[in-house]
Formats: C-alpha cells, sequence, structure tokens
C-alpha cells in the first residue's frame, strides 16, 4: 500500500510519526473517509466539509486546501490500484516533543493518508440476494461530543468489541432515556408501516455523509415518507425493518437484534427500494 504522510507518498512500511504526536498521545485529531470506486469519489465536498468543521471544532488549522485534499485523494486512488477504496484522511495537531494536555502553540499538524478496500455495490439491489447483517444494544456509554469525527475513538472501538467478540457485525446503542443514538460505526434507521424514521442530530449522533445522501435521495425521490425525530428502542425492536449507514456499506440491511429477528428477518423491500435510489444518486453528492 502507498500512503501519504506529510507531503510525501510512500510505502506504508516507510511511514513513521514520533512517538511524542498528539495523535498518538492523545487521540488529539480528526479524521474522515470517503469512498471511491474506479477513481470516483463519494460525497468528497462533503467530507471534506465535515472534517473542516471538525478541525475548527478543536482549534486545527487545516494543513491543506480542499483542492489539496482532493488531489491527494486522487493521487492515493490512481497509487493503489484505483478499484473500490476507502480514502481516510487523519490530522493531528502534531508533535510538541513533550507530553502535556494543553494545547501547543506553533506547531505544525502531522497530515497522513491512506486507502481501505471496501467492497463494491451492485447496480440493481436485490434484496433476496443480500446478506443481512446482525446487531445487539448497548447503552451508549462514549462522550458527550459525539458529533466530531475525533481519532479519540475508544469509546467506539469498546461498543464495538462486544459486537465483535459475539460474533455479530454492529452494536446499536440507546441513551440513558432509551432513546436511539447511532451504532458503534454506524447511524441507524427504523422503518414501520413503510416511513423511515432516523434520530435527529445533536451532539450524541455524527452526522454521517451515508445518513445525509440516504435522507436527502430519498427526499427528493418523494416515494419513501422519511422522518428525522426522536426513535425509541421500543420502536427499534418493533421495527419492521432496521438499517445502519455509513461509508463502507452505504446502507445495511439488519436483520437481527439482540438475538430475535428484526421484522420477518429477512432483507425488506423497503431496504431495496432505498438502496436503489441512493445507488443512483450517490454520485451526485
Amino acid at each position: 500500500m502507498i500512503v501519504y504522510l506529510n507531503g510525501e507518498y510512500m510505502p506504508a512500511e516507510q511511514a513513521r510519526i514520533s512517538p511524542f504526536d498528539r495523535g498518538f498521545l492523545f487521540g488529539d485529531g480528526i479524521y474522515d473517509a470517503t469512498p471511491s470506486y474506479g477513481g470516483r469519489t463519494v460525497a468528497l465536498q462533503l467530507h471534506l466539509d465535515r472534517m473542516n468543521r471538525g478541525l475548527q471544532s478543536i482549534g486545527i488549522e487545516n494543513p491543506l486546501t480542499d483542492e489539496q485534499w482532493r488531489d491527494v485523494a486522487t493521487n492515493l486512488s490512481e497509487k493503489n490500484g484505483g478499484e473500490n477504496l476507502g480514502i481516510y484522511f487523519h490530522v493531528s495537531r502534531g508533535n510538541e516533543g513533550r507530553r502535556f494536555q494543553g494545547f501547543p502553540m506553533d506547531i505544525k499538524p502531522t497530515v497522513f493518508a491512506m486507502v481501505i478496500n471496501i467492497d463494491p455495490h451492485p447496480e440493481v439491489p436485490d434484496r433476496k440476494l443480500k446478506t443481512g447483517l446482525r446487531a445487539i444494544s448497548e447503552e451508549d456509554l462514549r462522550w458527550r461530543r459525539c458529533n466530531i469525527k475525533s481519532t479519540a475513538l475508544l469509546g467506539n472501538v469498546l461498543h464495538f468489541q462486544e459486537s465483535y467478540a459475539a460474533q455479530k457485525d454492529e452494536t446499536i446503542m440507546y441513551n440513558a432515556r432509551r432513546e436511539l443514538t447511532e451504532a458503534s460505526i454506524s447511524n441507524v434507521f427504523i422503518v414501520k408501516e413503510g416511513v423511515v424514521a432516523t434520530p435527529l442530530l445533536d451532539n450524541q449522533i455524527l452526522p454521517g455523509i451515508s445518513r445525509h445522501i440516504a435522507v436527502e435521495s430519498m427526499r427528493q425521490d418523494g416515494s419513501i415518507q422519511v422522518e428525522e425525530r426522536i426513535v425509541t428502542m421500543d420502536e427499534v425492536h418493533k421495527a419492521d425493518e432496521v438499517w445502519i449507514t455509513n461509508s463502507s456499506k452505504h446502507i445495511g440491511p439488519v436483520v437481527e437484534l439482540d438475538g430475535e429477528p428484526v421484522g420477518d428477518g429477512l432483507v425488506g423491500p423497503v431496504w431495496e427500494q432505498a438502496m436503489t435510489i441512493y445507488e443512483a444518486a450517490k454520485f451526485d453528492y
């Protein structure tokens, strides 16, 4: 794999950062990732905009312009075969040469980017051929600024590990009021009687790009009613369909939750309809 580090492209095994880098010591940084198919990225500007907001929110000046980030994405895709890839961007506050919690002054951020292999998506989604996902649910025990796409992901990692250790695909989370928040690496949707619902964006929830594309494409198409509102876990367990959205799965249908089938236990018809709409629209964002 060829990666990008601080202005240079190199084999991954040659990439080095200091152990005093604040990204290593504190998880002090922001990341983002966008899918790319044959060199065509999905919603790259939306990903860059979110990364810019995240950097601003923690007081790091973006070291690259949007055009420079676009060049990095293009070059990494070309240098790594240009097929089905996630382009991963990572900016930490940098290396001060010591371990001290307060923000240092006048240090250069560390800039890193790499690729991740992702699955291709069918041009015409077919629910009869789609393998459904299995999930568990847990109370959300992460910090209260989940809207920032921080590199400090230990809370998410621990929640994901619970599902991974149980040989499931994802952990769906809820707050102390048993209201749905999100999943460990995904946003969550439910379907009941043909109506799609997903939680409102707030500090508990990452503003997912795939979530945005799903919501906006369904609204523009007009054939599926979409609601952004409080969703209770009682509603989740009684839903006809449950979906998770992220940049690798786009819209992933969940067919089992906490050992019980979701709806009839099969990938649902509204998923197939929504995924068809999503696929037709994903390169327009």
